[in-house]
């Protein structure tokens, strides 16, 4: 992020790792494979990086990263965080604290298909963590939605924390029908890459993890060989860097 261009994209659409996976060190150590999915999955995914922050660690690495986001961003940009209930509170703060207006939280039911806990109340929200670059640049006259639902379906996932790609394009709705830049720092199976594909925005993600890189990168040159939905927008020219 360091070696991009000050003001240079109009959206940032991310889902970080949570860190929050476990309370205890040995917790956070676990593979994420096995931290964020039902023992009983018998689907595998490979293991991703950067999850086992301290929640002093996880507060501090987000502020940085964020607030070179807030760099990156163009004035009026929208920014949307994803994060989950153990790490809303922190996640708002680094929000803030990194440069970027706060506007709001939306949260994504993912119905009674997540993960039950016995005597206790079933944890089936995640959350995103939405603002701006300074004062918004309203692009849409459309009121969205304050909250979103849908269910999880492993048979369609690449990633073990990927979110659903009509949540993608739900959120994109901010954009209006205006062609934009969305930037990903933390671009895992692509979805949001093929989210953009398919609404013919320009799309930059970073990924530190190889394979999950080489997922990606594939996935977003097969969507782009797939005729977008929306003929009328520019022609999509999309970039994927590894870091």
């Amino acid at each position: 992020m360091q070696t991009m261009e000050t003001a240079s994209v109009d959206v940032l659409m991310t889902d970080p790792p949570y860190s929050s996976g476990g309370a205890f060190r040995s917790d956070r150590q676990s593979d994420t494979s096995s931290k964020y999915q039902n023992t009983e999955t018998k689907k595998e995914y490979p293991n991703f990086s950067g999850d086992n922050r301290d929640q002093l660690a996880y507060y501090y690495w987000s502020a940085l990263w964020i607030g070179q986001c807030a760099r990156i961003l163009k004035p009026g940009a929208a920014a949307f965080v994803f994060t989950d209930w153990r790490q809303m509170a922190t996640t708002i703060n680094a929000f803030q604290i990194g440069g970027l207006v706060w506007r709001g939280i939306i949260p994504w039911n993912k119905t009674e298909a997540a993960r039950p806990t016995r005597g206790r109340f079933r944890a089936q929200c995640e959350y995103v963590i939405w603002g701006s670059n300074g004062e918004m640049a309203e692009k849409t006259l459309e009121c969205m939605p304050g909250f979103f639902t849908y269910t999880v379906k492993p048979q369609e996932k690449k990633h073990v924390t990927e979110k659903p790609f009509s949540l993608i394009l739900d959120l994109l709705k901010v954009c209006g029908d205006e062609c934009v830049t969305v930037f990903d720092p933390f671009m895992g199976g692509g979805t949001t890459g093929e989210a953009c594909v398919q609404l013919g925005h320009s799309f930059i993600g970073c990924e530190a993890d190889p394979q999950y890189f080489k997922i990606a990168q594939a996935d977003i040159l097969a969507a782009e060989k797939t005729p977008v939905l929306f003929t009328e927008r520019a022609t999509l020219e999309s970039q994927v860097a590894l870091l």
